[in-house]
């Protein structure tokens, strides 16, 4: 993980995966929603409004896993001080709070045929809500840390971006751990569960994964861009100091 502190063989790697990553997600999102919303069949309890599953998981997917690599990275800052680590959580934390809006926004949609109801107070849908306000919270303070000039920004926001990691079991448990509205999971990794058909389970697949590289390209090129920002003001900083 080391090797890629340096900025200059970071951004070796990061500028051709930019844009494999933005290819290959969006041409992928391509298949999964053309399959999922015009081929696949509908769901046999919930109709075609089920098929705003292959917006939605992704969604939720994402806004918890920008979360995660939050967590991890402010760690790696506090513990290893990884050069790169605080650009990282920064770039991470927009594109997480956008995933994690469309989350609430389709559940919404989905929630409306199918529960009777908008919106409904219950552990899944507050604790994702919660993650969105975690999400504005954590951008409002890293960008006050950096205000306060180079050396200053980010050891609070790292501390709180590992806090916040608390609420994303508490998240992905609630539909356990409470009686709620929100289907349980249909897709289990640890327990090997999975109840969805094969073909509504492909275009999901594709979808997931699309959505997943699209995330990783903008974080990329958030990252690229404040990498380059911050050599920029180093230069004009430097600059200004000569002609002193």
């Amino acid at each position: 993980m080391h090797r890629f502190a340096n900025p200059a063989r970071f951004l070796n790697y990061a500028r051709p995966l930019t844009g494999w990553t933005l290819m290959l997600g969006l041409a992928a999102i391509t298949v999964g929603l053309v399959w999922g919303l015009f081929f696949a069949p509908p769901d046999y309890l919930q109709g075609d409004s089920a098929r705003i599953l292959y917006i939605h998981l992704p969604s939720a997917w994402l806004g918890m896993g920008a979360w995660t690599g939050i967590a991890i990275a402010s760690l790696m800052q506090l513990v290893w001080r990884h050069p790169l680590a605080g650009v990282a959580a920064r770039a991470l934390a927009p594109v997480g709070a956008t995933f994690a809006a469309l989350c609430l926004v389709t559940g919404s949609i989905w929630g409306r045929p199918t529960w009777g109801t908008w919106w409904e107070w219950d552990g899944r849908l507050t604790s994702m809500l919660v993650l969105f306000f975690l999400y504005l919270a954590y951008i409002a303070l890293s960008s006050a840390e950096k205000e306060r000039g180079p050396g200053n920004e980010g050891r609070i926001s790292a501390i709180f971006g590992i806090v916040g990691a608390v609420n994303i079991p508490i998240i992905h448990y609630s539909v356990v751990w409470w009686n709620t509205l929100h289907q349980g999971a249909s897709i289990s990794i640890i327990q090997g569960k999975n109840t969805i058909d094969p073909s509504m389970g492909w275009p999901l697949l594709f979808s997931l994964i699309g959505f997943t590289l699209l995330f990783a390209s903008v974080v990329l090129m958030r990252m690229r861009t404040e990498l380059a920002r911050t050599k920029l003001e180093a230069r004009l900083r430097r600059q200004a100091e000569g002609d002193e």
